[in-house]
């Protein structure tokens, strides 16, 4: 068992830690990474690899992966950003008032976890769909949202949105009111007061909850197919593109869209969590 040592005036002393030392939790943490993520992720590599770098290349430039690609990252990011406004809205609400219904509607918000996501993507098609509730008003104007990449970026909208709120919400908890009521004693409008006192400490953790949100959106596939349409070109998501590869067999062309994806998804991601600790080091030294 490791022992942390605690300096007191006039004497010091000992006492055990509470988890093992540092080269078993370490190991335990290693092996563990390894086994679920990182060999899984080196035997798509493997696999891909198959077709040497020419070939990944083809796959890659290939006009449908492309478009496919287009669609799912460009829809992932719009869907993020639109969940970090309205997400951190609905966590404002949730922490800062009391109404009739808050805790049913804060329990609402973890559905999207809890749904299975085959049965999502059928009620939302079945809205969205031209003769939905909601579709059926849309096509009136000849708006269609169901079929469509429109159709996508709202199933994407529904599985990240409890990942922005439930990032957001704590950090508004632990947001000492105060500093609010001294901003507006001070002559501040509500508008400097949101923009320079409230959103600065929150813009970490709305970047995590981004993050996580396009992470999840754009590996998302079963509460998409159903309200996508699935056009190739049109509203084809990577992930039903792999899934087609896998039925005709081409297995190192469906593993070589998915070190593509891979590697895209890593690059935004790695760029998300620099710009967050940049911010929040910068909100160290303010």
């Amino acid at each position: 068992m490791s022992i942390a040592a605690i300096g007191v005036p006039g004497r010091s002393f000992v006492r055990p830690s509470a988890l093992p030392g540092f080269g078993i939790t370490f190991g335990f943490a290693i092996t563990y990474l390894s086994l679920i993520v990182l060999i899984p992720l080196a035997a798509l590599v493997w696999r891909a690899s198959g077709l040497g770098f020419g070939g990944i290349w083809r796959v890659a430039t290939d006009p449908r992966v492309v478009a496919a690609l287009d669609t799912s990252f460009g829809t992932s990011a719009l869907a993020a950003l639109t969940n970090a406004f309205f997400g951190a809205i609905v966590a404002w609400v949730l922490t800062r008032y009391r109404f009739p219904g808050r805790r049913l509607l804060d329990a609402t918000v973890d559905l999207p976890f809890a749904l299975p996501t085959a049965v999502a993507g059928i009620a939302l098609a079945t809205l969205y769909a031209p003769t939905g509730w909601i579709g059926a008003l849309f096509a009136r104007w000849d708006i269609k949202l169901a079929y469509t990449p429109t159709g996508i970026f709202i199933a994407l909208v529904f599985i990240g949105l409890p990942f922005v709120v439930r990032t957001v919400q704590p950090v508004l908890q632990d947001l000492d009111r105060e500093i609010e009521e001294a901003s507006a004693t001070l002559g501040a409008s509500r508008w400097q007061t949101v923009t320079r006192v409230v959103l600065p400490p929150l813009v970490p953790a709305i970047l995590t909850g981004v993050g996580l949100a396009f992470a999840r959106a754009v590996g998302e596939y079963g509460s998409v197919i159903f309200i996508a349409g699935n056009m190739p070109f049109r509203s084809e998501i990577a992930p039903l593109l792999i899934v087609t590869r896998l039925e005709d067999f081409d297995y190192a062309g469906a593993s070589a869209i998915a070190v593509i994806m891979l590697a895209i998804s890593f690059v935004i991601l790695l760029a998300i969590n620099l710009l967050q600790a940049f911010l929040q080091r910068r909100l160290g030294h303010a």
